[in-house]
């Protein structure tokens, strides 16, 4: 298959871009990194007219601290650019292993976190540990700017909380006092596999006893969840072997998943259980975010 024939724009500002994907609506993508959209379109599975590139735009590249925010993830960063940045290394080092997870070398050399995101793939590695870092979406429109939960930004297997003219920006971890974080997946090949099952945890310990947590299953629902009855099994009480497990098992109920080619619904339950323990006794034990 060949790409279909269609105009490339290259705006110089995010209002430029912005501007130009409400004039043509419908009719324009927003080019990244390209590794999905380009794809796509070569199987036929999209056909826009108007491709805008946010290849100018370094605004939207860099990875920086801001004191009082947070870690500030521009859209435009690749994916082996967020696995390498020593800010994230040395922060939130379980985002860069999330990134590692995805795909092959290649890929993460020209995938972008935006795309990543925006396209709200049930299955994609980063939404989940970025979620249960409490991480914020930056939205920029022709008329205004948005923050909302990066958690809000999900409304289904390939829909967003995007409006008509808007772009995903950057993506904010805040400040936070996490004892540790982790995210893990399984997948049917060693590497570079889609996950059947991930789950993400962020968890605050002190003396001995869960103060927060936040558990985010992937793969397992038509958008990242928060298993919120896991996360009030652990929240208040003091860590243990027994805690753990029962929020594993809680978490599996909770859990939405559908029987397809890479797994049953019984499957993901039971991957589910398995990973949020794990995920849990990482974060806990490496004491690293």
């Amino acid at each position: 298959m060949i790409v279909p024939e269609f105009e490339y724009l290259s705006p110089q500002s995010v209002q430029e871009a912005c501007a130009l994907l409400m004039q043509y609506g419908a009719n324009a993508k927003v080019l990244a990194g390209g590794s999905d959209l380009l794809v796509k379109m070569k199987d036929g599975l999209m056909k826009p007219a108007y491709l805008v590139s946010l290849k100018n735009l370094d605004s939207l590249k860099a990875i920086r601290y801001q004191k009082g925010a947070g870690v500030i993830i521009g859209a435009r960063a690749t994916h082996n650019e967020v696995m390498n940045n020593d800010i994230l290394q040395e922060k939130y080092r379980s985002v860069c292993e999330a990134a590692h997870s995805m795909a092959a070398d290649q890929i993460r050399n020209v995938g972008t976190i935006g795309g990543n995101l925006v396209n709200a793939v049930p299955s994609a590695d980063l939404p989940p540990i970025l979620i249960a870092l409490d991480s914020q979406a930056r939205i920029v429109g022709t008329s205004r700017e948005r923050t909302i939960p990066l958690e809000d930004f999900f409304l289904g297997p390939g829909k967003t909380a995007l409006e008509s003219g808007e772009i995903l920006a950057e993506i904010i971890i805040p400040d936070q006092p996490t004892t540790g974080s982790n995210y893990i997946k399984f997948g049917l090949r060693r590497a570079g596999a889609l996950a059947v099952a991930g789950v993400a945890s962020s968890i605050t310990v002190s003396d001995g006893t869960c103060q927060d947590v936040r558990i985010v299953l992937g793969a397992v629902a038509p958008t990242p969840m928060r298993a919120r009855q896991a996360e009030h099994v652990l929240r208040g009480n003091k860590i243990s072997q027994e805690l753990i497990d029962e929020a594993g098992r809680v978490a599996a109920v909770e859990s939405k998943p559908i029987n397809d080619i890479r797994g049953s619904i019984e499957y993901r339950r039971n991957l589910v259980n398995v990973l949020t323990k794990r995920s849990l006794k990482a974060a806990i034990e490496k004491g690293h975010v």
